[in-house]
């Protein structure tokens, strides 16, 4: 393909990019943008064991009063898989909050396939997935703007939501699945189309999916880089790196990633000017997973590369306040 092809084609990737639901997220007229991020809930609806789920979620919206809701995937693990998304997303939908939906490496195991999950999902009101351009059994890719409070609106911060597969596929490899090729040229052409578009400038950005990066273990086991919460678990990432941190850091529009997948870590580290996030377990206890469960919050800041992040625990506990990048300046070594 030559040059002036290519560019024409990531021009109009901005009449495709819009979710297909027609809403439109803003920044509040206080210049900030409120996300709660919720994960690996593993709900099995009718079990009793998953209320702590149920209780989760109407306290944290109610206490938050989010703008947007994200969940990053493993969220309904048992049957019936529709019902349990319907009782899981009841909540937002009748505060009529938008939601958008990464799957993980679970949800698809109780017979019905990750594409029949997306389908369903964008049905529900107030969902702003749609179904993802890439292919390779991957959902809802998405890339999200999130507009300027004031009018006429212009885009002012991005969300870019990636399926993060299951498991691997290539003989010989074992472990999980990894950002492919064709999602990362994607979100090289999403972010390149949104920088030209905004004279330039990369806009500021944040990624939700669900299995960390390889990045996630390299930033905290580096002593320099500054880190918020706990680790009481080996990260879990693809044995393989296929390069999806490097082009976020190249664009330079990603200020953070934020993942789940490794229930008991919650850490947020710096990693080369890019925060690697954990979400908080929001599911029901078990013995691999003791601790109370809870959410993530961040609050974007119009204008601005910054944002404040914290966890929100089911008894109302806060953890971990912090602002990236103020609080996060690299020690010397």
């Amino acid at each position: 393909m030559d040059m002036d092809k290519r560019w024409i084609i990531i021009l109009l990737l901005g009449l495709f990019s819009l979710n297909m639901s027609g809403q439109k997220l803003t920044f509040k007229k206080d210049g900030t943008f409120k996300i709660v991020q919720f994960t690996d809930m593993h709900y099995k609806h009718g079990n009793p064991k998953s209320d702590t789920t149920l209780l989760l979620i109407p306290r944290v919206l109610d206490a938050e009063k989010p703008d947007m809701v994200i969940f990053t995937g493993d969220i309904v693990t048992g049957k019936p898989v529709k019902e349990g998304w319907d009782a899981i997303t009841k909540f937002v939908i009748d505060r009529k909050i938008p939601f958008a939906v990464t799957l993980g490496n679970h949800d698809h195991e109780q017979g019905v396939t990750r594409e029949e999950i997306a389908d369903f999902i964008i049905s529900y009101p107030f969902n702003i997935n749609r179904q993802s351009e890439i292919s390779q059994g991957r959902v809802m890719d998405n890339v999200i703007p999130v507009y300027g409070s004031e009018k006429p609106l212009k885009d002012a911060a991005l969300l870019y939501c990636f399926d993060t597969g299951a498991y691997s596929t290539i003989e010989g490899v074992s472990g999980y699945d990894w950002m492919t090729t064709k999602q990362i040229e994607w979100y090289r052409e999403q972010s390149l189309h949104y920088t030209i578009k905004n004279n330039h400038n990369p806009l500021p950005a944040l990624a939700y999916f669900h299995i960390a990066l390889p990045e996630y273990r390299l930033a905290f086991n580096d002593e320099k880089n500054v880190r918020y919460g706990e680790r009481k678990e080996n990260e879990c990432p693809p044995e393989l790196n296929s390069g999806m941190f490097f082009s976020m850091k190249e664009m330079g529009d990603v200020m953070a990633t934020f993942v789940g997948h490794d229930h008991v870590n919650d850490y947020i580290v710096n990693y080369h000017g890019i925060a690697l996030a954990f979400g908080h377990f929001s599911g029901w206890k078990t013995t691999y997973t003791p601790e109370i469960n809870g959410a993530r919050i961040v609050v974007l800041k119009e204008g601005k590369r910054e944002f404040d992040t914290w966890l929100h625990q089911l008894d109302g506990t806060i953890k971990y306040k912090v602002t990236f990048p103020a609080d996060f300046a690299n020690r010397d070594k």
